[in-house]
C-alpha cells in the first residue's frame, strides 16, 4: 500500500517525463528571424471566395484598387509633408487644416488596403512600392511656398478624383456593388470635400477694404 507520501515507481517515471517534457519546451524565448515563401503572391486573388464575384472581376478591381491606393498614400502623406512645413501669415489654420485632411485620408487609405482584401486581393503597404506605383508627381524634399503646396495638393486630388470615378463605373459594371459604394462615397465624395476645403485658400480676397 502506498501511503500519502509515498509515490509508486510507475506514478514517479510519468511525473519525471512530464518535468523533461516541459523543460524542453521553451515558452518564454521569441522565435525570431524566421523566413518561408510569401503565403499569396502580389497581383493574385484568392481563386475561391463566397462573395459572388468571380476571381477574374476581383484581379481586375483589386488590380485597380491598388493604383488608387498607392495614390492616396502619397497625397496622405503630402499632406503632412505640408503640415510640417508650411509657413506664412496662415500658418496656424493651413498647419491644423493640413493634419486633418491626413488624418482623413489615413482613413481612406485604410478603407481601401480592407477593401483589396476583402476581394482577395493583396493589398500594397510599403513605400518603396506605393513609390513605383503612385501616378501622384513626386515634391521636392524642400520646403515650398504656400500657394506651390496647395496647388500640389490639388493635382494629386484631381489625379485621384479622375481614377475614383472610372473605378466606380468599371466596378458598377462588373457588378461589384460594395466597391462601388466604397469609392463613390468615401473617396469621391472625401476627395472632393477636401479639394474645396483648399482651393479656397488660393482665392484672392481683399482682408480689410472690398474693392
Amino acid at each position: 500500500m502506498v501511503t500519502a507520501t509515498e509515490t509508486s515507481p510507475a506514478k514517479e517515471s510519468v511525473h519525471e517525463s512530464t518535468r523533461e517534457s516541459v523543460k524542453g519546451t521553451d515558452m518564454v524565448t521569441p522565435h525570431a528571424r524566421q523566413h518561408a515563401k510569401e503565403i499569396q503572391k502580389f497581383g493574385t486573388v484568392i481563386q475561391r471566395l463566397p462573395l459572388g464575384l468571380s476571381a477574374n472581376v476581383r484581379e481586375e478591381l483589386t488590380a485597380q484598387l491598388n493604383f488608387l491606393l498607392a495614390d492616396t498614400i502619397t497625397l496622405r502623406d503630402l499632406y503632412k509633408k505640408s503640415h510640417w512645413q508650411v509657413s506664412g501669415p496662415t500658418f496656424y489654420q493651413l498647419h491644423l487644416l493640413f493634419d486633418k485632411h491626413f488624418g482623413e485620408q489615413a482613413e481612406m487609405v485604410d478603407s481601401l488596403a480592407e477593401r483589396i482584401q476583402t476581394l482577395g486581393g493583396v493589398s500594397l503597404a510599403m513605400a518603396a512600392d506605393v513609390a513605383e506605383m503612385t501616378r501622384v508627381p513626386r515634391p521636392p524634399k524642400g520646403r515650398e511656398e504656400v500657394p506651390v503646396q496647395i496647388s500640389r495638393l490639388l493635382e494629386a486630388h484631381e489625379i485621384i478624383l479622375k481614377a475614383a470615378r472610372s473605378l466606380s463605373r468599371k466596378a458598377a459594371d462588373l457588378g461589384d456593388d460594395g466597391t462601388n459604394d466604397l469609392i463613390v462615397s468615401d473617396i469621391v465624395r472625401g476627395n472632393e470635400l477636401q479639394a474645396w476645403f483648399i482651393s479656397e485658400h488660393l482665392v484672392e480676397m481683399p482682408l480689410i477694404n472690398a474693392q
